[in-house]
């Protein structure tokens, strides 16, 4: 089972995820998120405290979301680590070599 709920918190569009986020519900979050880029949100925070799996196709799709603005809020070191993998990977791709600070 998986649940999601949207609603607003301090002028911020959240999505809380419930459950294994996995199968068929990877394409509902894709659905949710399409409608909160028609809607020009500008800024989203996925909520996945209550997601108990990743699977990996999941994690693609969070990649792409964090790459299009959305910010995280994991718990629990499954979900942290998947959360730190995908934005220290997007880091690490946009990060110019050149920089030695």
């Amino acid at each position: 089972m998986f649940k999601i709920t949207t609603f607003a918190n301090a002028g911020m569009k959240v999505l809380k995820l419930d459950g294994r986020l996995t199968g068929p519900w990877i394409e509902e979050l894709d659905r949710c998120w399409q409608e909160i880029i028609v809607a020009h949100q500008r800024q989203v925070l996925v909520d996945l405290s209550e997601v108990t799996f990743i699977g990996p196709d999941a994690k693609g799709l969070l990649t792409w979301i964090w790459q299009h603005g959305a910010r995280f809020h994991a718990a629990g070191c499954l979900n942290t680590s998947i959360v730190q993998e995908i934005t220290q990977q997007d880091t690490a791709e946009t990060a110019d070599p050149t920089d030695t600070r």
